[in-house]
């Protein structure tokens, strides 16, 4: 009989590597808090009250955050069960988690050129970029100038592995144009970056856009620029393939969420 921490090592070393970049990263983090209560405890040892004692400490801290280490358990369990480890039922079938709501914020014009007027020069490039494509934080920050080429922006999303190929036109053409353009002491393989050729990382980028929000008193986080590049596109179609999302359904949800739904009045 294997105790959660062996079952979970090779989970990590045969499951997780097969995973996207995103999810990777986030099941190891989960791994380790899962460890830190599981880790000596055999696999056919673990009941379902277990699990509600654990969602319900760790959702004092992050609802959401133990909602995704009750479902990597889950997971690690059953493969558990495939490997002959365990014919006990999963101890987490049937145990509720916590209701989560997703964002509803939409991001007015008004609002973004209110937070852009107070960021510096890096962070206006990552603003604009992450409206004009659509894409996450991480996946506008990891952009090269490599990624730029035949006509398009090469991106392949962390979360999904979603790839997309984003035509080099308009106001993103423009866009390039000025960051290729402008003056630095040095310039390095990251789209995104500093005068002295240091890229943007998420840390810094999450710290200078806070203090450009705080300054013009507006509460929209970085990540909502996303579903304001949906909503703003006006066409269902064109921001489902821009989002990399793999149905229509998932993306009419996003932006009826934040724009709302259009309709007309009954005169």
């Amino acid at each position: 009989m294997k105790t959660f921490a062996v079952v979970s090592l090779k989970y990590e070393l045969e499951v997780i590597p097969a995973k996207a970049r995103r999810t990777q990263t986030d099941n190891l983090k989960e791994l380790e808090r899962l460890r830190a209560v599981f880790g000596r405890v055999l696999i056919d040892s673990i009941k379902p009250h277990h699990v509600r004692a654990y969602l319900d400490k760790r959702g004092e801290q992050a609802k959401a955050r133990a909602n995704r280490e009750k479902a990597l358990l889950s997971h690690i369990i059953n493969k558990a069960r495939e490997w002959g480890y365990t014919d006990a039922p999963n101890p987490c079938q049937g145990v509720k988690g916590f209701k989560e709501t997703g964002r509803d914020r939409y991001v007015s014009d008004a609002e973004f050129r209110a937070v852009w007027e107070k960021a510096g020069q890096t962070v206006r490039d990552a603003m604009d970029l992450a409206l004009l494509t659509g894409q996450r934080p991480a996946d506008v920050l990891k952009i090269k100038r490599a990624d730029l080429h035949d006509g398009a922006l090469w991106i392949v999303q962390n979360k999904t592995g979603a790839k997309r190929a984003i035509e080099l036109t308009g106001e993103l053409a423009q866009l390039i144009e000025r960051i290729n353009a402008r003056p630095r002491v040095r310039t390095s393989a990251w789209l995104i970056q500093d005068d002295d050729g240091k890229p943007l990382g998420t840390f810094a980028l999450r710290s200078r856009f806070d203090k450009a929000r705080k300054a013009a008193g507006v509460s929209f986080q970085f990540r909502d620029l996303r579903a304001k590049a949906a909503s703003d596109t006006g066409d269902l179609a064109h921001s489902q393939k821009l989002l990399g999302h793999r149905n229509r359904e998932m993306t009419e949800h996003y932006v009826r969420a934040r724009a709302g739904e259009r309709v007309k009045p009954l005169r």
